[in-house]
């Protein structure tokens, strides 16, 4: 009887979809089905209108799906002052986790907060540790800041086994950031397994390295890049603990990702789903048993528009509904008005509340895979899969991250893919709502904060072409 509903609904479905086209090619009135309807991402995955059920497709969870994201506050004003208020607001007022960026992070946007300890200790001093999830962005001085955060932890006697901690080291995303290590390649390969073994021993649940693609990202790359790029990385600290002879199934469960989403909904589920699915297959060849990945997701920083700043909010919540649609387990948003400067209070409390809204009365983390099922979801997920594993193979070819990197090959193809997407939005192939759709005549103030933009660093011992972010609205000669 199963089997033979089964065959009844596929025929309904194929009827009905016969039917559906012969009303389309009615509308289109002669128009071109492929021209009109179908579209493709910028790694030429094909998106079509229409897609049957997904059978028999298995949903993909959270690291804890019991209980929602965690609704993560980016904290970067160089301010200390300034950023221990916020940090006690955004605790007070929700948030369940910071990120903590500092100064010559990638990711900084030319802010940070300052690379001390006393800036660590200050900006921690009474925040909960055994209930807010504290991230460490990614920047050259990665290991020191490891060492104080330990050593603060160790002041405040808490108990590691109760903490929610990552530290955020990657060296590619600081190599691609800022065109700098402080040492060679081979010198890095070599010392960091040993170096970290004492941070394993510890028992400290979270993670310690991480795969951060929103380098990348913001720089331009289409989304197999990224996750290529971010895969590339994990797979370089699997060899690292191998050549040491350290077990892989220890080191695995403290390997993390960060990576972005923007305002493409559909596809930015997809990447998210597909990071889970490319990490199992990671394991597996590596054969060890499957940890599940610890995904960050931060909006994206290149989608974010000077003019209309209000439609970035609109752009933000599509790129969190996306993240947490797709299961990341912890999430950022950009304040709407980081375009113009350091965002002042007004942003930042939109950007945290967006996030509790969608979690305590959209109930968005209710169902463990919303997207499961959907044909073009599953799709989009799988060709992603591919697309991104394709990525992999080139990288490991070119001698692994760090060695692409260092001979411009990464670099190379994520700016031919940004020129592409800024070639079509001078051509008017795509739009930008508020910028080039739509334009207001005339533009609000913006409130931001007062603080200088600070160099990116610039000392080390091995170098490459870096990679800065670009925002859309720049392509079409918007500055900031």
């Amino acid at each position: 009887m199963g089997a033979g509903a089964s065959t009844r609904d596929t025929e309904v479905e194929n009827a009905d979809r016969q039917r559906w086209l012969g009303l389309a090619e009615k509308a289109l009135a002669g128009a071109s089905f492929e021209e009109k309807l179908v579209s493709h991402t910028d790694d030429a995955i094909r998106v079509e209108p229409l897609y049957d059920r997904s059978v028999g497709a298995e949903p993909i969870v959270r690291a804890n799906p019991k209980s929602p994201w965690i609704v993560s506050q980016r904290v970067d004003d160089p301010d200390v002052g300034r950023a221990k208020a916020q940090v006690q607001e955004d605790i007070e007022q929700g948030a369940t986790g910071l990120s903590l960026v500092f100064e010559g992070a990638p990711n900084a946007f030319g802010y940070g907060l300052p690379r001390t300890a006393q800036a660590l200790e200050a900006v921690l001093d009474g925040v909960p540790l055994n209930r807010i999830q504290i991230r460490i962005d990614a920047h050259p001085w990665s290991r020191p800041m490891a060492d104080w955060l330990v050593a603060f932890l160790g002041k405040r006697r808490s108990d590691p086994a109760k903490l929610n901690l990552s530290f955020g080291i990657d060296p590619a995303a600081i190599f691609a950031g800022t065109g700098r290590l402080r040492m060679s390649i081979e010198a890095l390969q070599e010392s960091m397994p040993q170096s970290l073994a004492h941070f394993f021993s510890m028992g400290v649940p979270g993670v310690l390295l991480e795969a951060d693609g929103r380098v990348f990202h913001n720089a331009g790359a289409t989304e197999a890049q990224e996750l290529g790029t971010m895969l590339a990385s994990a797979v370089s600290y699997l060899r690292m603990f191998e050549k040491a002879r350290q077990p892989l199934v220890y080191a695995a469960p403290h390997i993390g990702f960060a990576l972005s989403v923007d305002q493409d909904q559909f596809l930015s589920i997809a990447k998210v789903r597909a990071l889970r699915r490319l990490w199992a297959r990671v394991q597996e060849a590596c054969s060890i048993p499957n940890s599940t990945a610890s995904i960050h997701a931060e909006t994206s920083f290149r989608m974010m528009t000077a003019l209309d700043p209000e439609t970035n909010i609109l752009r933000t919540t599509i790129g969190c509904f996306a993240a947490a649609a797709g299961g990341a387990d912890s999430i950022s948003i950009l304040p709407h008005t980081i375009a113009h400067g350091l965002p002042a209070a007004f942003a930042r409390r939109v950007a945290r509340n967006a996030q509790l809204i969608m979690a305590h009365e959209s109930h968005i983390d209710h169902v463990a895979d919303p997207a499961c099922g959907s044909g073009a979801v599953e799709a989009l997920t799988g060709n992603l899969c591919e697309a991104a594993w394709a990525e992999l193979q080139a990288i490991e070819a070119e001698g692994g991250v760090l060695s692409s990197l260092q001979d411009g090959h990464i670099q190379q193809r994520v700016r031919a893919a940004s020129a592409r997407r800024d070639a079509a939005f001078k051509a008017g192939e795509r739009a930008i709502v508020g910028t080039t759709l739509y334009p207001q005549q005339t533009e609000r103030p913006v409130e931001t904060l007062d603080a200088e933009r600070r160099t990116a660093f610039t000392e080390g011992a091995t170098t490459c072409e870096p990679l800065f972010p670009v925002r859309i609205d720049q392509s079409v000669g918007v500055a900031p």
